[in-house]
């Protein structure tokens, strides 16, 4: 009940930091172009709401097993040998994720410390930053639980997303429904006088 509930507010967040890019950009344009004014902070926004949308990104594509890799060689393994090869690439971004966020902590620190403001927007700049180590570390947290299931057996590492399979087995099963169902489109045609 709880991880559905977090599920979805992560969900919901993405969705909401999309919405307000997508929003942003078009009450922008129509200023421009239609009205001949604009916001000077919107671009900047948009930039920081990107920004947070692809670190907040990150954590949920490890999540839901949504980011690409290649795996060709280490499916041709045993079970037990790309459990291995997966827990070590899971070590790997989890170092990876612990250097990231040493540097990104640092880094917030030191604007903080300088007390920077933003260049368009009447912020300081470690405000918009803060997503950094936030986002690294909700990375951090999804690849201890990837290792964790590794350890356990329910899964063989990093879990991820294969558009090779899926696109062969859309394709199957187009062939499938031609086969079963042939339509007025894959008749054959007549020439034009």
């Amino acid at each position: 009940m709880f991880a559905r509930i977090i599920h979805h507010l992560e969900e919901g967040f993405i969705a909401l930091l999309l919405a307000l890019m997508v929003t942003i950009s078009f009450v922008q344009v129509i200023n421009r172009y239609v009205l001949g004014t604009g916001f000077t902070w919107a671009l900047e926004l948009i930039t920081y709401l990107f920004a947070w949308l692809v670190l907040f990104g990150v954590s949920y594509g490890i999540k839901t097993g949504a980011h690409i890799g290649i795996d060709a060689l280490v499916r041709q393994f045993p079970y037990k040998l790309r459990r291995v090869i997966g827990f070590l690439g899971v070590l790997a971004c989890c170092a990876y994720c612990i250097i990231m966020l040493i540097g990104a902590t640092e880094y917030v620190h030191k604007l903080y410390e300088l007390d920077i403001e933003a260049q368009d927007l009447p912020i300081p700049r470690w405000i918009p930053f803060i997503m950094l180590p936030i986002g690294l570390s909700l990375a951090l947290l999804r690849l201890l639980q990837v290792g964790w299931r590794t350890i356990c057996g329910q899964q063989e590492g990093l879990q991820l997303a294969d558009e090779a399979r899926e696109a062969i087995d859309s394709v199957e099963v187009v062939e499938v429904v031609e086969i079963l169902h042939p339509t007025v489109s894959s008749a054959p045609r007549e020439k034009a006088p």
